[in-house]
């Protein structure tokens, strides 16, 4: 079975974890400080703060920008349902916006005008406090008009960066760009501690609010044991900490090996009728997945597809979701078919191809080959 994503694993992983599991002392400690100092250079922002998954930094920014029962966030329609679970698990109401059909970014055009029909009515305006974008499957999304947008509406934002460490632009890479940033380490990801998250912030009032909310609400600069909030337990273990110090260091080779591989598909993939991703400047995108474009007459049979080529020894599957078209998000607002067009359209479309460092290439060939044979 050639298989969706591989992670990055070798015998420093694992010594790593070993050395750290022979000490006994297992929980926050000098591994998870290395491990944030490690990742603040390919990120660029003065604060990082380990949390145990993507999801948990997601909610304990919103937490730490005050987002409670009766808000709003303005955020994308098509991510992974943490995404907009977050909000929902705080209160709030998330408020979709649609993607680009290139990118699969959120629209900047979609989000202003969301953000003008929301800003025209007072109380609507009272109650949205954040917008959350993501840099889907590893490419940046336009950040220089979202900032814009959000300095325009004085409003906070924060990038859902789970699938784009290291992607970067002339201006910077992806989590310095908004107020905070959310990063995961799943093993689907470039650099993995198992499961495993961080926050990214050049606020030191954040990051001392996200210290805390992390471990019970325990101040982490208090003399004296000080509880300043209701926090959580959402902190990162020694050993997926030690583990994600060795995985740093691969970084630029792994994210190395993806883009060439998704530049091997973008050559393979020429002469099908898959569209292949479109990349609107170098080093932006990170390839945590490669996502195409069925035919539109052939996205009816797409789970026919993945199926099939699961048993010719090919695992493939959708692109993300669409969220507001998901059973609990969908029943609970009245969203409809046509509300988010685009993200209607690629939802449908989408199949993800196998994609990780050790992928050879002619096992690229491959999957194209399978692929061919049944469209």
């Amino acid at each position: 079975m050639i298989r969706l994503s591989v992670p990055s694993i070798d015998e420093s992983d694992v010594d790593a974890v070993s050395r750290v599991l022979r000490t006994g002392f297992l929980v926050q400690g000098a591994e998870v400080a290395a491990f944030e100092a490690a990742l603040k250079p390919h990120i660029g922002t003065e604060h990082v703060v380990a949390v145990s998954n993507c999801t948990a930094a997601l909610e304990l920014v919103l937490r730490a920008i005050g987002v409670g029962p009766g808000d709003r966030v303005i955020v994308t329609a098509y991510s992974w349902l943490s995404t907009a679970n977050v909000i929902a698990l705080l209160g709030a109401e998330p408020v979709f916006v649609d993607i680009e059909p290139d990118t699969f970014n959120v629209s900047p055009q979609a989000l202003r005008e969301t953000l003008a029909k929301t800003f025209a009515n007072r109380e609507l305006a009272r109650r949205t406090k954040a917008i959350l974008v993501v840099h889907t499957f590893g490419q940046l999304a336009n950040v220089a008009e979202i900032a814009a947008i959000a300095k325009e509406y004085n409003i906070p934002w924060i990038e859902d960066a789970a699938c784009a460490l290291g992607a970067r632009n002339a201006s910077g890479a992806a989590g310095s760009f908004g107020d905070a940033g959310c990063f995961s380490f799943h093993p689907r990801k470039a650099v993995t501690t198992g499961e495993g998250g961080a926050i990214s912030t050049s606020s030191a009032d954040m990051a001392r609010s996200l210290r805390a909310l992390r471990n019970h609400g325990l101040d982490p600069e208090a003399k004296t044991s000080t509880f300043v909030a209701a926090g959580q337990n959402t902190r990162m273990t020694e050993f997926q900490a030690a583990l994600g110090v060795v995985q740093l260091g691969k970084l630029a080779r792994i994210n190395g090996a993806r883009a060439s591989g998704a530049a091997r598909y973008g050559e393979l993939l020429a002469k099908t009728p898959l569209t292949a991703p479109v990349v609107v400047e170098p080093g932006a995108h990170v390839y945590q997945s490669y996502v195409t474009l069925l035919p539109r007459e052939l996205a009816p049979k797409r789970q026919e597809l993945i199926g099939e080529l699961r048993a010719r020894g090919v695992e493939t599957t959708i692109g993300t979701w669409h969220m507001p078209m998901t059973e609990y998000f969908r029943t609970r607002y009245g969203f409809a078919v046509g509300d988010f067009p685009v993200a209607d359209d690629v939802f449908a479309r989408a199949l993800t191809l196998p994609l990780y460092e050790g992928l050879l290439a002619e096992q690229q060939e491959t999957v194209v080959r399978e692929i061919s044979a049944l469209l």
